[in-house]
């Protein structure tokens, strides 16, 4: 049913509004995050009959994930093109974004990085210097698949499933979680413990732990933090960046390229009272396509 809409929607932008590709394609993605969020929480809902608070719990939704304010804000302004639409049909009566505003910019909420500024950070890290090697592939498993400080840190040897693609991690209340890992992330990780880990004088208890400061030990959340605040300096970033801005840009690159909202939010583990059961349910290769094809450091090397 959503998707007939949305296809015509597609038609109305293309030739009554005579929009450029990327400005439908635009459009036509924060449409169908809206249809993904809908078949999550009220599957038999139609576009005709979506709510202000359902929108309202939509936007809310999309905050969790980690989209900044300006990023709901953007969305919003596509589901009032596409209900706008609806209204100028006759399909409905009412347009449910009327009331609705855009969430305050000034949500407090770490600054996002675009790839552009990803790519400069991480080019920039020493790669002669066994902390550079270990620093750039802390950073590419955290940008890839999106973990909190606390679960890069507990990252073991033998959670990495690197020939499957995955990586095991131990989340918020001790609850385990498989993620997705991306090619560059792998290909980091495997040169920092083949050639600066397996030099380390590893101390008890931390045999297994990946991510190791020279001394052996694992590594402390402010020398993470202290390293990426330090790199930002290095390429002139001035934004307020933490080694959560990193989640948050994974969870915006992706869904803002068209990952699908539930691989999105099985990948960060988050749980939603009414959708935690399906998110359990999703299917692991489906989880690495996701990730192959909508993260921009996800593509095989050659």
């Amino acid at each position: 049913m959503w998707q007939s809409y949305i296809n015509a929607f597609k038609n109305y932008l293309k030739l009554e509004r005579s929009l450029s590709e990327n400005s439908v394609e635009a459009y036509l993605h924060d449409a169908e995050k809206l249809y993904q969020y809908m078949l999550l929480t009220d599957p038999a809902v139609s576009p005709m009959e979506v709510t202000e608070k359902q929108l309202m719990n939509f936007l809310a939704y999309l905050g969790e994930l980690g989209l900044t304010a300006h990023s709901q804000a953007r969305i919003l302004s596509g589901l009032k093109s596409f209900f706008k639409y609806l209204l100028l049909e006759n399909l409905i009566q009412r347009d449910p974004t009327q009331l609705l505003e855009a969430p305050k910019l000034g949500r407090k909420l770490p600054d996002t990085l675009s790839f552009p500024e990803i790519e400069v950070m991480l080019a920039a890290i020493d790669l002669s210097t066994p902390g550079g090697t270990r620093d750039r592939a802390m950073l590419e498993v955290l940008y890839s698949s999106g973990l909190r400080v606390t679960e890069l840190l507990n990252l073991r040897l033998t959670n990495c499933y690197f020939d499957a693609g995955f990586v095991r991690v131990l989340g918020k209340g001790d609850k385990v979680r498989l993620v997705p890992i991306g090619e560059d992330a792998m290909y980091y990780t495997r040169i920092y413990v083949d050639h600066v880990r397996s030099t380390l004088d590893v101390q008890k208890g931390d045999e297994d732990t990946i991510f190791l400061n020279l001394r052996g030990k694992q590594l402390s959340r402010i020398s993470v933090f202290t390293t990426i605040k330090k790199l930002a300096d290095e390429v002139n970033i001035k934004k307020n960046i933490s080694p959560h801005t990193f989640r948050h840009s994974f969870a915006t690159h992706l869904i803002e390229g068209g990952a699908d909202l539930r691989a999105v939010q099985q990948m960060l583990g988050h749980e939603s009272i009414t959708t935690t059961e399906i998110y359990t349910h999703l299917d692991r290769d489906y989880l690495k396509q996701t990730l192959r094809e909508y993260h921009p450091r996800s593509s095989k090397r050659s």
